[in-house]
């Protein structure tokens, strides 16, 4: 049987410690619903504004935003509405959880509500 995004978070040690940094610094966020996927999870607050993927070492996190974010910190951006774009950044380390990344996500925030 496939294991879910969050259990595939949880059987990885570095995946489990960003996810658990992440969360934290979403608990400031008032409204926000954690949905469970077979493969990952969302964060909605109205409609899902980040959607959080587990990989190998770490998580991929995407941000959606009505922007293309340009920073080396993207792995990819792609288009999907003429309003709307996902923002895919790989993070390995709690550290990278910074005020620059919680910019971005509580810009997306601010678009769901």
């Amino acid at each position: 049987m496939a294991r879910t995004g969050r259990e595939r978070i949880d059987g990885d040690p570095i995946s489990s410690s960003v996810y658990g940094a992440l969360m934290d610094k979403l608990s400031a966020l008032d409204g926000c619903e954690l949905q469970e996927n077979a493969s990952s999870l969302h964060v909605a607050h109205g409609r899902a504004f980040l959607g959080i993927h587990p990989r190998r070492g770490g998580i991929l996190v995407n941000i959606v935003l009505t922007r293309e974010l340009e920073s080396a910190r993207i792995h990819r951006a792609e288009r999907v509405s003429a309003s709307r774009w996902h923002n895919e950044i790989i993070l390995k380390d709690p550290a990278e959880i910074d005020a620059e990344l919680l910019a971005w996500i509580i810009e997306g925030y601010a678009h769901t509500a």
